[in-house]
């Protein structure tokens, strides 16, 4: 019995010790002075309600924001930053929450994430602009059309974001986290013991093609996730997609913006056929699949993708 005790006292010392750990690490890590994308490129920080938000900011003319999805950083538009800056003001920005900017302990409602974004756009002057979201970020984009349609030209809308969110998830990771996820603490043990093997599994279910992750690709996306309380917005964002859902979702067909909806042909994220649904519910709506691509189509395919945007942009409507 001793032993036993014994036993089970070590299994929680070292439970405990690896808590610390984790909280210890991403508390001291320092934050680099570049963003690793195509290559390492300087980025800059505004307060925003007091918290440090990172952002990039390039080209100038009519304003573009780009909005990555859950879990997401500016990474994922590193194939859209150069190109489209030949012709607009492009800003990509880490949400409150993800990647190099701040992750305070807060409820992340749609209306607490609405707030910080238009007071985003208003610290960096921007009355309105062309918002470019995927996935979440598409959720996001479409919500600041409904409730503030002033601040927004157009939308351009990449794998999102569906009324019904949870009934539309076809991939098994995310499936799990929205109804069985673990504890937080518990989470944040396993993101610290096997978080680069979660990472790498991630990447396979949200990118088709299997050969564009590289070892360089696993490390950047893990070390992005290793930054800070990076799980507990997570766990937030999760908690108030219900939210979303009733105050949102089922107010697409009021859009009354231009819109550009391009989807991967493999999503596994969300289907194809659930985005022909989105499409049905949009009243200006332009569409395209993007063939041999998935959930982040704007990095798999950004050739495509990027032409259709730039055409989308000089569109007279």
């Amino acid at each position: 019995m001793q032993g036993c005790c014994d036993f089970r006292s070590s299994i929680l010392f070292m439970v405990v010790l690896g808590c610390l750990t984790i909280l210890g690490c991403s508390s001291l890590r320092a934050l680099p002075s570049e963003i690793e994308l195509i290559q390492r490129v300087p980025y800059q920080t505004t307060r925003v309600n007091t918290h440090r938000i990172a952002y990039l900011d390039v080209g100038q003319g009519p304003p573009l924001i780009l909005i990555h999805g859950f879990g997401g950083s500016m990474w994922q538009w590193e194939h859209q930053y150069s190109v489209l800056a030949h012709t607009h003001r492009v800003i990509i920005l880490d949400l409150l929450g993800s990647g190099l900017s701040d992750k305070p302990e807060e409820a992340y409602t749609p209306k607490y994430l609405l707030d910080f974004f238009r007071e985003f756009m208003n610290v960096l002057n921007i009355p309105r602009a062309t918002l470019v979201g995927n996935s979440m970020g598409a959720g996001l984009a479409m919500a600041m059309a409904l409730d503030h349609p002033e601040r927004v030209e157009r939308l351009v809308l990449i794998s999102g974001f569906p009324g019904h969110v949870e009934n539309s998830i076809a991939s098994p990771h995310y499936q799990r986290f929205l109804h069985h996820r673990p504890p937080l603490w518990l989470a944040k043990l396993g993101n610290w013991m096997a978080g680069k093997r979660t990472t790498e599994h991630i990447l396979k279910e949200i990118i088709y093609n299997s050969a564009l992750i590289s070892p360089t690709i696993i490390d950047r996306s893990f070390h992005n996730r290793q930054r800070g309380d990076f799980l507990g917005p997570l766990y937030s964002l999760m908690d108030n997609i219900k939210t979303w859902e009733e105050q949102y979702g089922k107010r697409l067909q009021a859009i009354s913006h231009q819109v550009l909806l391009l989807w991967g042909e493999h999503d596994r994220v969300f289907p194809l056929a659930v985005g022909e649904r989105v499409k049905d519910q949009l009243p200006h709506v332009e569409w395209h699949v993007i063939p041999e691509a998935g959930h982040l189509a704007q990095w798999e395919a950004p050739t495509i993708v990027n032409q259709f945007i730039l055409s989308f942009l000089e569109r007279n409507f």
